[in-house]
């Protein structure tokens, strides 16, 4: 009943707008009409002022010879009228009538229609729901309720952990007594910290799910606009919305929109992100406190969120979602591949071996890369050998087998990939082979993948010099074989460049400069990444980094041409089979490498 009194007065108040402007009208157009009168017409006639005069029916319109505005009037039947203008030398136009008069009506009506037209659209976008013309301060959050959201926990896995931390909030929600008979208090913020594909908002989805509580979620772009204010705006009415549901859980996707921190001296001439920023921090805890408004926000910057949102009060936590392990990587895998038909020969278990270092994304996109490689084919079910094409192109990139490469080429590519194979297979303790392929994929023209047995948080000084000589195996094996140079290793040489940088700099790795780091990474909290890196010491130093980085190189170098030459006859067996199958698994590669006889790959014709 209330939205029929609103648009009745509405509609009351566009009418008293209707008639007044209709008054208006018509008390200017029937002034125009009476002024002036026709006797001062006359009079301007005898008196021989008129210069010309335009006769349409009973209306005349003339202009005097001393110039101004064209005047007219209504005249009666008088016979004499124009004899008289002939006389005093008028030039006399006749015109026919209007045949049709509304033209005179739409055409004196057209401003105050355009008007009302005006008038009615800003009401009605005002009222409505989707535009909000004029409603630029509200929050844009969606109220996501029961039936919009089938995703729990259930369909959350790998992060355990995280799982925990975030159900214990649902259960305070739920059953609030059950802390608070101890003395507990309900957290203020929980934020959700991770790399991206990890799952943070779909933890947030999970919770939607499970928390029988009003859910809000937005982005952290939506409170930025062009129109300053509208972000602090938004922020106040966001919380507001929440207290009146309280007790409710508001989701902020990618926090660090509106979250970076303050006075990076970056960002243009005005504060809005500030101005949205500091309205946060009052809301979350400031003068006045939200009793159950909980906030959880997902970021994968924290080091870029300003300290005072951080602090205990507005993010009482900070739960990780870290890629997951081995044993995350089977439950992700078999929460993904319920939907999918699946073959007796899939074992998920050496899937989630062979896939270290794989996100939830990663492994959501490698099961429907799968499915769709079986479609592909027509089969029935999803089976072992779509799963391993599937990591194939996940993790080297498509093959490219429409593309021409002379045999002269594909001998070079041979080589350098059986060099970089050779030399990862001599090496104790470098990860094992899994591929070696001389299809081009993605932007290679050649792939030599090694895959971890298992999941690495921390490399030693071994693993890493063992690597870059893995690195150079192949442009070394260009040298020895082919006697030339190409820039097939040009990425090699900037891998493992840049690897001996971080272990002289970085990781104090150098025996000559000792357990010092060099150099600090001077990281724009704008730009969110390294722009330049500041010299914090001597010439004399940086003459001794090079030195040393340049040592660590060419020992590895050195270190892979002696690997290879000493295994000359296997380096030829492998460019061979390359050549001859052009990919190779870890079976193939170590019958090869443990077979005799071997002979050196044929030279192109």
């Amino acid at each position: 009943m209330n939205q029929v009194y609103k648009n009745l007065a509405l509609f009351m108040v566009i009418g008293l707008i209707v008639i007044l402007l209709f008054t208006v009208f018509s008390t200017s157009q029937q002034g125009g009409q009476e002024s002036p009168n026709f006797s001062e017409f006359l009079r301007h006639v005898e008196l021989g002022r008129v210069e010309s005069v335009t006769i349409r029916d009973k209306l005349v319109t003339y202009t005097l010879k001393d110039g101004g505005q064209p005047m007219r009037t209504f005249i009666v039947d008088y016979p004499d009228l124009i004899k008289m203008l002939r006389e005093r030398g008028v030039r006399i136009a006749v015109k026919p009538p209007d045949s049709n008069p509304w033209y005179t009506i739409v055409l004196q009506w057209f401003p105050m229609l355009l008007f009302i037209g005006v008038w009615i659209f800003f009401m009605r976008q005002m009222q409505g729901g989707g535009a909000k013309a004029l409603s630029f301060g509200k929050a844009r959050a969606r109220l996501i309720s029961e039936k919009q959201n089938k995703i729990t926990f259930q369909d959350v896995a790998g992060v355990d952990e995280a799982k925990e931390e975030l159900r214990e909030i649902i259960d305070f929600l739920k059953d609030p007594q059950k802390f608070q008979k101890l003395g507990g208090k309900i957290p203020k913020g929980v934020l959700l910290v991770g790399p991206p594909g990890t799952g943070k908002t779909l933890l947030a989805k999970a919770i939607a799910g499970e928390a029988n509580v009003p859910f809000f979620s937005i982005s952290g772009s939506d409170f930025v606009e062009m129109f300053v204010g509208v972000g602090a705006s938004r922020v106040r009415d966001l919380f507001e919305q929440g207290k009146k549901h309280a007790p409710c859980i508001i989701f902020m996707d990618e926090i660090d929109a509106v979250g970076r921190h303050r006075g990076a001296g970056l960002g243009g001439g005005h504060d809005e992100r500030e101005q949205t920023l500091n309205q946060l921090l009052v809301e979350m805890d400031g003068f006045e406190t939200n009793e159950g408004v909980i906030l959880i926000a997902a970021t994968n910057r924290p080091d870029v969120l300003d300290p005072a949102l951080l602090r205990p009060g507005r993010f009482d936590r900070q739960v990780v979602v870290p890629r997951p392990d081995v044993k995350g990587r089977e439950e992700i895998l078999r929460v993904h591949a319920r939907r999918i038909p699946l073959a007796p020969n899939v074992d998920l278990k050496v899937l989630a071996r062979g896939t270290p270092g794989f996100s939830g994304a990663d492994l959501a996109n490698l099961v429907n890369e799968a499915a769709l490689l079986a479609a592909r084919q027509n089969k029935k079910l999803v089976e072992m050998l779509d799963f391993e094409n599937a990591k194939d192109k996940v993790l080297m990139g498509v093959e490219r087998r429409s593309m021409i490469i002379s045999d002269t080429e594909k001998r070079t590519i041979a080589y350098h990939e059986a060099g970089h194979a050779l030399v990862a297979d001599f090496l104790p303790g470098a990860d094992p082979l899994h591929k070696v392929t001389i299809i081009p994929r993605g932007r290679a023209l050649g792939l030599t993948m090694q895959l971890p047995m298992d999941d690495k948080y921390n490399y030693s000084r071994e693993y890493l010099i063992n690597r870059i000589t893995i690195l150079l195996g192949g442009r070394s094996a260009e040298e020895i074989v082919l006697k030339q140079q190409t820039t097939g290793a040009g990425d090699d040489l900037e891998k493992a460049t840049e690897m001996a940088r971080k272990m002289v700099c970085e990781w104090g790795m150098s025996d000559k400069l000792g357990p010092l780091t060099f150099g600090k990474n001077e990281e724009h909290i704008f730009l969110g990444r390294e722009v330049a890196r500041a010299k914090d010491y001597s010439e004399e130093t940086a003459q001794a980094i090079d030195v040393e980085i340049k040592r660590l190189i060419v020992d590895c170098a050195t270190r892979a041409r002696q690997i290879l030459e000493e295994n000359i006859e296997k380096l030829h067996a492998l460019a061979r089979a390359l050549l001859e199958r052009e990919s190779l698994d870890s079976e193939e590669i170590a019958r090869i490498l443990r077979a005799q006889p071997f002979q050196e790959a044929p030279a192109p014709a």
